[in-house]
């Protein structure tokens, strides 16, 4: 059973069925593409445990999945409970998808983070405003892909960015939280024997808006000092031990301020924006794959084989837009050279400006080993979409 039918669950079905796995998907309803490629689906919100479980029981599932996403993690955690299936536990999953949770536990297992205030209404926005002083970062604490997260450089853009942001959530609290000015990264793992068995740091491609920054693309490798990669294996196994997370995926967002570490977020989970292609693209593994595998309690190797270097980004319109004509021919030739692109729409839809993680028109990933080079390729790939 694999949890969402979006862009970023369709590789995750398609591996399922590569695979030879019989696969269930489940979503919200809507046009959604994992639903045309699921033998079977179930049209449920994701955060209903209870509806899923059932649903589960009923097919006698071997397995449950999801990546790039928070939302579902939740339901996932419950279902491998219930079932007796490999998986992040329900205890870790709770934990790990309430940034204001998330927080407390850091503080409780001594990972280093940014300092925070769980608000619950604008006078206590305010207050920690003068507190953590500025600026501060307010987050909506059960969201992902950069939702409901606003910066906030002002006492005057105070009041507009809470109530923003409370749109976001179902919440009664925020999260706001001192900003760090530091070099942004992730790390990605994946937990089995409540150790990691892959560790994978790497640079942080930002799209800087005008309230809201957005992670739109991934670099491998990273290239930190021996002293901070030792802090992020140490923050990493902190995190593991404090959460009880296990058999599952770890992203993490992190920032790095000379040799020092903070830890900002951790998901249980795989990241989005390329993540998994790139970690199959450098160490010659297929992630996909493997996170299916453990899911369903099969034998898995996370071993690296190689250290390609190479980029990823999303394709992503600044402005309100149409996609015109698709060169499918040119897509198909860069892809002979390695050169990766999909788009997730078809020719005539109508794109919204980039404010998080799902406003994508696609996504671009390639062996590069420059930045200069890869913006060389992105080139390359923006000749074969029409944005109107």
């Amino acid at each position: 059973m694999i949890l969402g039918a979006g862009v970023y669950q369709v590789p995750l079905i398609q591996k399922a069925k590569e695979l030879g796995f019989y696969t269930i998907v489940v979503s919200y309803a809507g046009n959604y593409p994992g639903f045309a490629l699921a033998d079977k689906f179930y049209t449920l919100d994701t955060t209903d445990s209870g509806a899923i479980l059932e649903a589960a029981r009923r097919e006698g599932i071997c397995g449950i999945c999801t990546t790039g996403t928070d939302v579902a993690v939740r339901t996932l955690g419950k279902v491998c409970d219930a079932l007796d299936l490999c998986g992040i536990p329900s205890d870790a999953a709770a934990l790990l998808t309430d940034k204001a949770k998330m927080k407390e536990m850091f503080a409780a297992g001594g990972v280093r983070t940014a300092d925070f205030r769980k608000i619950y209404s604008l006078s206590d926005a305010e207050e920690a405003f003068h507190e953590l002083g500025a600026p501060i970062v307010l987050k909506v604490t059960d969201s992902s892909g950069s939702r409901g997260v606003l910066k906030v450089n002002s006492i005057s853009e105070l009041s507009a960015s809470y109530l923003l942001a409370r749109t976001f959530t179902r919440k009664p609290y925020l999260l706001a939280e001192a900003y760090i000015d530091g070099c942004e990264i992730g790390i990605d793992a994946f937990v089995q024997d409540h150790k990691p068995v892959l560790l994978l740091p790497h640079t942080k491609l930002v799209y800087h808006g005008e309230r809201t920054t957005v992670p739109v693309g991934h670099h491998f490798p990273f290239s930190g000092s021996p002293q901070l990669m030792d802090q992020i294996r140490l923050q990493v196994q902190r995190i593991i031990d404090v959460s009880g997370m296990n058999n599952c995926a770890m992203n993490i967002d992190a920032f790095v301020v000379g040799d020092d570490l903070y830890i900002i977020e951790a998901g249980g989970r795989c990241g989005a924006t390329c993540i998994p292609e790139l970690i199959s693209l450098y160490g010659g593994i297929d992630y996909y794959a493997q996170m299916i595998k453990c899911a369903a309690g099969d034998h898995t190797d996370f071993t690296l084989q190689s250290a390609v270097p190479c980029y990823g980004t999303l394709l992503f319109s600044e402005r309100r837009a149409r996609i015109g004509k698709i060169d499918r021919d040119r897509i198909a030739g860069l892809a002979k050279e390695g050169i990766f692109v999909s788009v997730d729409y078809p020719e005539g839809t109508e794109v919204p400006p980039i404010t998080n993680g799902t406003d994508r028109i696609g996504q671009l990933y390639a062996p590069a080993s420059s930045r200069e080079d890869f913006e060389y390729i992105r080139g390359r790939a923006w000749e074969c979409i029409q944005l109107i």
